[in-house]
């Protein structure tokens, strides 16, 4: 009996960069073998900060607890290892542009004549076919091309650029529904015995953001819409209410020390206080900047508001809610340890965590090989 879900399940992790490995550390996360296959040179994000000893902990939050085997799959032999090692697995997970595993006779419909029960995924920016199938895609261009950014300007207070891009929703996004796609086809596996083959898009998976604008899109809504929720200003920076009912408003106005408000011709009524929105925030402030933002979170805790202060990732981080979940898992690599978020679930029969270790590149590539059937020297013929 294991607490591992995943235990016995090997998966080959042919991805790089974001999106493929994040689903691929999920599955190790779960208690899968994930052997991530490497070119020589090894996943770029090895080389990016923040870098101690050589070692990048980008890299090693997205791969703790997979094995690294070194394949060139541009020669014969390397694509040839890959093969056996197919014969081998459960699952393949890729993100090369379309057509490239293809190129290396690792596409699917070559994999399933080796395995017919395999799941294989592969992720992409566009899907699998189409006309843009075979555009390069990052995550920046998805959130442009999905809509989310303009999406996201429609609901601020004034017209500007497009913002930049920091953050790369669409790669963790997207990986995400690889997993939850993975785990769906290895439970029909169970039901039928047979494989498949998954074709994930970040495009797709960006617009699942946006759904109420997907329906706004097709169908107009004049103002007021649904809720805006923007920061109220503190005397130590801002709070973000949630004004999502009527009895959220009715706290507020009792919190701030304004029930009147209640019964206000410019704020009573959902449609008139969205037309008065600015009015209502700024009375709302001549009360919020007088305290912290702390002071306002106690506040409006005791009434019922939900609200949070801004706060940087370093400080969400030590929330004490966090701790007592246990959200993070201290990892070690090359350059010592770190944490890194564990998966945001937790399963009462099954451990969800991350391994705390990120193999070295080509750390388990003799090991692997030996386990499939290479000699010593076959495999030292293979690395040279």
């Amino acid at each position: 009996m294991t607490d591992n879900a995943l235990a016995g399940l090997r998966v080959l992790d042919f991805t790089t960069t974001i999106a493929g490995p994040h689903c691929g550390r999920l599955l190790a996360d779960l208690g899968a073998e994930v052997i991530k296959i490497e070119a020589p040179e090894g996943d770029m994000m090895r080389t990016r900060p923040p870098l101690r000893a050589g070692a990048s902990t980008s890299f090693g939050q997205l791969n703790a607890g997979k094995k690294s085997v070194v394949l060139d799959l541009k020669s014969p032999q390397g694509v040839k290892a890959a093969r056996r090692l197919v014969a081998t697995a459960d699952v393949i997970v890729e993100n090369f542009r379309p057509g490239v595993m293809r190129r290396f006779g690792l596409d699917y419909p070559a994999m399933r004549e080796i395995k017919r029960d395999l799941v294989y995924c592969a992720i992409s920016g566009y899907g699998q076919t189409g006309p843009s199938a075979e555009l390069p895609a990052y995550a920046p261009v998805i959130h442009a091309a999905s809509g989310y950014d303009l999406a996201q300007i429609a609901h601020q207070l004034e017209d500007r650029r497009p913002d930049f891009c920091g953050i790369f929703i669409a790669d963790v996004l997207t990986g995400t529904y690889a997993f939850g796609a993975i785990m769906t086809a290895l439970y029909q596996r169970q039901l039928t015995g047979e494989g498949q083959m998954i074709d994930v898009s970040m495009l797709e998976s960006m617009l699942s953001l946006t759904l109420s604008e997907i329906q706004a899109a097709q169908f107009p809504v004049a103002p007021p819409g649904r809720p805006i929720f923007g920061p109220v200003a503190t005397k130590d920076g801002y709070i973000m209410p949630a004004i999502a009912s009527e009895r959220t408003f009715q706290n507020l106005a009792i919190a701030s020390g304004h029930p009147d408000w209640i019964t206000d011709r410019r704020f009573a009524q959902y449609t008139e206080r969205r037309k008065h929105w600015g009015e209502l925030v700024d009375e709302l402030e001549r009360w919020s900047t007088t305290l912290t933002a702390a002071e306002v979170q106690a506040v409006f805790d005791r009434h019922g508001v939900p609200s949070s202060p801004y706060r940087t990732v370093r400080e969400a981080m030590a929330d004490p809610q966090l701790a007592h979940r246990q959200a993070f898992a201290e990892i070690v690599d090359a350059g010592g340890p770190f944490l890194a978020l564990n998966p945001p679930f937790r399963l009462s029969a099954a451990h969800a965590a991350a391994q705390p270790f990120v193999a070295a590149l080509g750390e388990h590539t003799k090991e692997v090989l030996a386990d499939i059937g290479y000699s010593a020297d076959e495999i030292a013929a293979l690395q040279s």
